[in-house]
């Protein structure tokens, strides 16, 4: 698949921390996970994917300032890297291959 590696829920998440960009932190990307693919994601899923995704060079975090609102604790923060870019580009450009090949005939369905 090249030299790039991640897993569908890897995939999900790294986009979706693109998508909120300046605000994706741990509860915001579980949220917007949940609102857009209407799919349950649960904390310890979401840490996970992200503590590997940063692992792997394709995240990175640093912490918000501490808010009363929190009780004193800071957000982590979330931004993709260069890596995760081109990681996030070699998926899309392996799937846009496959459905190219596809034939059309391939979806005319003759049954019920």
């Amino acid at each position: 698949m090249g030299k790039y590696s991640i897993g569908e829920f890897e995939e999900i998440v790294l986009l979706t921390v693109a998508v909120l960009y300046e605000n994706a932190y741990g509860i915001s990307i579980k949220e917007e996970i949940e609102t857009k693919l209407n799919r349950k994601v649960s904390v310890g899923a979401m840490r996970t994917a992200l503590n590997r995704l940063e692992k792997k060079g394709y995240l990175k975090s640093e912490f918000g300032e501490a808010t009363a609102e929190r009780g004193g604790k800071r957000k982590r923060f979330f931004k993709v890297t260069k890596s995760g870019k081109e990681a996030l580009e070699q998926v899309m450009e392996s799937r846009q291959k496959l459905w190219s090949s596809i034939p059309s005939s391939a979806f005319e369905f003759d049954f019920a």
